[in-house]
């Protein structure tokens, strides 16, 4: 694969994906509804139209969309999930590029599963959130062309953490405020949702090696893959490794309400094993490597 039409490049998923695949040799064209300078200004939700003549100019070989809704209402959820999605398969198919589709999807589309039990792609998706099934729809809709003939995969993000986390994820919104209280002696612990859950944490760098993987592959490939660590970890020791990476004073209590993308979902660990076989991936980074990373670029006040 020689070029790449990279939608949502300027996400935390999506500027990873970016560097890896440039550091690679590949010739990527961001796109997005507010892209960097000299890329395609594009969103898949308004029309399939304006994204099969950017399809057709740009010619790529491979098309991968980090683009999405994370939050808001469902009508927000639904056209950043589904609509978008919608518009971008029906695209490449009136285009005519023959081009690869790798879809991010989301382990919030598997919902609640039993404790203990390595979450499968045949595990049945039962989403317990707005978000969860606003994925599940997209996912859906990219199999159902998969299945028309669309050279096409979906690879299931479990939670990604490291350089860049977004204050909308846990370790993003601790190493904010980890960052802001720097060097005061006055600053006051920090109040969380309750952190009893386990999740599957995935370093960003990771989920952009199984991108590139996906995009390079040889021959069809899965409808659905799953990218994460292979291991559960408890929130909590996630709070505990933050808070003495960054060597801070301050304590993080569970007193606020929580997520509501994670509300309902106690446990989850992905079996990646799919994953290495079809893409010769294999996740390596450990929690506390992710974390001083994230730490390492979190901003100081001011900077």
């Amino acid at each position: 694969m020689s070029r790449v039409l990279l939608v949502g490049a300027t996400g935390f998923i999506g500027r990873h994906v970016r560097a890896r695949a440039a550091a690679a040799g590949v010739d990527v064209v961001p796109a997005g509804r507010t892209p960097e300078l000299g890329g395609l200004t594009l969103d898949l939700a308004e029309r399939a139209g304006p994204v099969a003549d950017a399809l057709r100019d740009v010619a790529p070989d491979a098309v991968v969309n980090c683009a999405g809704a994370t939050r808001g209402d469902p009508a927000d959820l639904v056209r950043g999930n589904a609509v978008a999605v919608a518009n971008l398969v029906a695209a490449l198919t009136a285009s005519g590029v023959e081009a690869r589709l790798v879809h991010l999807g989301s382990a919030a589309e598997y919902g609640d599963v039993p404790r203990g039990v390595p979450v499968s792609e045949a595990t049945p998706p039962r989403p317990v959130s707005a978000y969860g099934v606003t994925k599940l729809a997209g996912t859906e809709l990219v199999r159902a062309a998969a299945g028309d003939g669309l050279d096409a995969v979906v690879l299931r993000v479990f939670n990604p953490i490291g350089p860049g986390a977004p204050e909308s994820t846990l370790a993003g919104r601790l190493a904010a405020e980890l960052r802001g209280a720097a060097g005061r002696d006055d600053a006051e612990d920090i109040r969380v949702g309750s952190l009893a859950a386990s999740r599957d944490l995935i370093d960003v760098r990771e989920v952009a090696d199984a991108v590139l993987a996906a995009v390079r592959a040889d021959g069809p490939l899965p409808p659905v893959l799953n990218v994460g660590s292979g291991r559960a970890t408890p929130l909590r020791d996630l709070a505990a490794e933050l808070v003495r990476v960054t060597g801070s004073a301050r304590r993080v209590l569970e007193a606020a309400a929580g997520s509501e993308r994670s509300a309902g979902v106690g446990w989850q660990q992905a079996d990646v094993r799919a994953a290495g076989r079809a893409l010769g991936w294999k996740p390596a980074t450990d929690l506390t490597t992710s974390l001083r990373d994230l730490w390492a670029e979190t901003s100081w006040p001011g900077r």
